[in-house]
């Protein structure tokens, strides 16, 4: 399973302690730093913006994982690639032209990632596939940490299929109820990075690299 790569997502985290939680993840093994940006409108919560990615990224080398649940999300990017984001994965249904959305970031030189949400057919992406970097499938509906999982296990084994067809190394990542339970069946049908908030920030930061092997199933 050493293939398989974990990306906490910091909205799980001590908010008062930030950077020494995302040095805590980065120590227990974490491969890639999940930062969930919500604006309150493409979703109904508020989180982080540019500046508090900017003010962590001295806590951590690892890569940073920035998930824009924001619409429109093209005025954003550039000031998120600016505080030292090294994916940038924007929604389908945030903006309306998304191969321009994704050429925007390519142009930036960092990754190129497109998130799904779970009713979003993945043909959506048909006709983007040689811009992604990352395909983000949405197992719940963004704006939320701790929901259950939507068991969307054929939509991830078909982004997997896609994936293969183009030849190329593409991330396919899912978000939403992962745990040590549900990262089985996720990784079996094809994803190879999993988000996790809860199932890697609870117990408290002794307790993070274990939780982070067992999403690994070490």
């Amino acid at each position: 399973m050493s293939d398989i790569k974990i990306a906490p997502s910091i909205l799980s985290s001590d908010f008062s302690r930030l950077g020494e939680e995302v040095a805590a993840i980065d120590k227990a093994g974490a491969d890639y730093i999940h930062i969930d940006v919500m604006d309150g409108h493409f979703v109904p919560n508020l989180t982080f913006g540019a500046p508090v990615v900017k003010a962590i990224r001295k806590s951590t080398q690892k890569t940073f994982d920035v998930h824009l649940m924001v619409a429109p999300v093209d005025p954003l990017i550039d000031s998120f690639v600016d505080a030292g984001s090294d994916i940038i994965t924007a929604h389908v249904e945030a903006g309306p032209h998304l191969h321009r959305t994704l050429q925007h970031i390519k142009a930036r030189g960092v990754k190129a990632g497109v998130s799904l949400n779970p009713h979003t057919p993945i043909e959506s992406i048909k006709h983007v596939m040689d811009l992604v970097d990352l395909i983000l499938i949405m197992t719940v509906n963004p704006g939320f940490g701790g929901q259950s999982f939507i068991p969307l296990l054929d939509k991830i084994a078909d982004a997997r299929r896609m994936i293969n067809a183009t030849g190329r190394d593409i991330d396919l990542e899912v978000d939403g109820g992962v745990n040590p339970q549900t990262a089985k069946d996720v990784i079996a049908a094809g994803a190879n990075v999993l988000v996790a908030g809860t199932a890697v920030f609870k117990d408290g930061p002794e307790q993070y690299a274990n939780h982070i092997r067992s999403l690994r199933g070490e």
